[in-house]
């Protein structure tokens, strides 16, 4: 297994729009992909023409959805809740490697937590980080 990327503070805070438009793009997909009454049809329609335009719809969430997901692995960035937006961004602080934590709607990275402690151990970001 390839090491993870780790990231300052100042570069996963550049990569926070990015990726907040990534997780916005993924979304809209996944409301597609999970349409019951979309599904439905295209299952009734498929075996007589491909589902037409909603086929064609279907599958663009799809494609966009993969795209998604294959920019935030290249990024190293760890997803844990799309429909908050949870993100974590591995980092080093002191002699550990520890998570970043973001989450989509927050104006800037503020936390960071154990890599074991997960969202309820949170931690505001301090010197550590913020003299990088």
């Amino acid at each position: 297994m390839a090491e993870e990327r780790l990231y300052t503070l100042r570069e996963a805070s550049a990569l926070t729009g990015p990726l907040a438009e990534v997780l916005q793009a993924m979304r809209s997909a996944r409301a597609v992909l999970t349409d019951r009454a979309l599904v439905d049809l295209l299952a009734r329609r498929a075996p007589a023409n491909g589902g037409g335009p909603d086929g064609r719809t279907f599958a663009e969430a799809a494609l966009a959805f993969s795209r998604g997901l294959a920019q935030i692995a290249a990024w190293g960035v760890v997803v844990r809740d799309l429909d908050s937006g949870l993100c974590d961004f591995r980092a080093r602080r002191e002699d550990r490697d520890v998570y970043l934590c973001w989450r989509l709607g927050e104006e800037r990275i503020g936390y960071w937590h154990e890599l074991d402690a997960g969202f309820r151990g949170r931690l505001p970001l301090d010197d550590a980080f913020l003299g990088e």
